[in-house]
C-alpha cells in the first residue's frame, strides 16, 4: 500500500463502498441477476480503478520496486519517478481483466456452473470475480511470470490484493454450498450465492491481508 494519507483514507472507505453497493442491489441481484450484475459492472471497475490508483503501486513503478541504498556521501538522483494515476497500468490491467474472464468461465463450468445454459449468468459472474480478485494483481504486479507463478503456487506475500484473490476463491467455492439444499429460496438460484461469496470473501481476504 503507497504510504500516503490520501491512500490510507481511500484503502478504508473501498471495503465500505463494496459493501454498501452489494447490500443496496441484493433484492434486484435476487431479481433479475443478469441485468443487475451488468449494470453493476461499470460502478465496480470504477471502485477498483479508484482503489488501485490510489493505494497501490503500479507494476513498474519506482514506488514498488526496493529503495536502492545509497553509498556514504552519494545523493540521491532525481527520478521521473511519478506520484499521478497511472492511466496507462490501470487501462492494461482492465484488458487482462476482461481476457481473464474468459478463463474464469471455463473453470466455473468445469467447477458445476450450468453448460448449455445460464451463459450470460456465469459469465458476468466470472467478469466480476476477475475484476475484484484479478484487477489489483495486474496493476500491482504486471505479468511477471516469477510474480504469477509465485501467486498460482499460493507462495507470494499475503497482502491486500492477493489477500483479496485467495479470499474471493474460497468464497466462491463455499457460496456453492446452499445452493443444492432443498430450502426453496429465490435466492439459491444461479449464481446468487456464488457472487455472495465472492463479494465477502474478497474484502475479508483483502481485510486480512492489510
Amino acid at each position: 500500500i503507497i504510504a500516503s494519507s490520501q491512500a490510507q483514507v481511500v484503502r478504508h472507505l473501498h471495503p465500505v463502498l463494496l459493501l454498501s453497493l452489494f447490500l443496496l442491489r441484493f433484492n434486484a441481484l435476487v431479481a433479475d441477476p443478469v441485468a443487475t450484475m451488468s449494470s453493476s459492472i461499470p460502478i465496480v471497475v470504477a471502485i477498483q480503478a479508484a482503489y488501485a490508483i490510489t493505494c497501490l503501486p503500479a507494476a513498474g513503478s519506482q514506488i514498488a520496486k526496493p529503495a536502492k541504498k545509497l553509498r556514504p556521501g552519494e545523493k540521491k538522483k532525481a527520478g521521473p519517478e511519478s506520484t499521478g494515476p497511472n492511466i496507462a497500468t490501470t487501462l492494461v490491467a482492465l484488458i487482462l481483466s476482461a481476457i481473464a474472464t474468459l478463463a474464469l468461465y471455463a473453470i466455473l463450468v468445469l467447477f458445476g456452473a450450468p453448460f448449455l445454459t445460464h451463459v450470460s449468468h456465469t459469465f458476468l459472474c466470472s467478469a466480476h470475480l476477475a475484476i475484484l480478485a484479478l484487477f489489483p494483481l495486474f496493476y500491482a504486479r504486471g505479468v511477471s511470470s516469477k510474480d504469477w507463478l509465485e501467486i498460482l503456487s499460493a507462495r507470494a506475500p499475503f497482502d491486500e490484493a492477493f489477500g483479496g484473490l485467495v479470499g474471493a476463491c474460497l468464497g466462491a467455492w463455499c457460496g456453492a454450498v446452499p445452493m443444492p439444499l432443498d430450502w426453496d429460496r429465490e435466492w439459491q438460484k444461479w449464481p446468487v450465492t456464488i457472487l455472495c461469496g465472492i463479494y465477502a470473501g474478497y474484502l475479508t481476504g483483502k481485510l486480512l491481508g492489510g
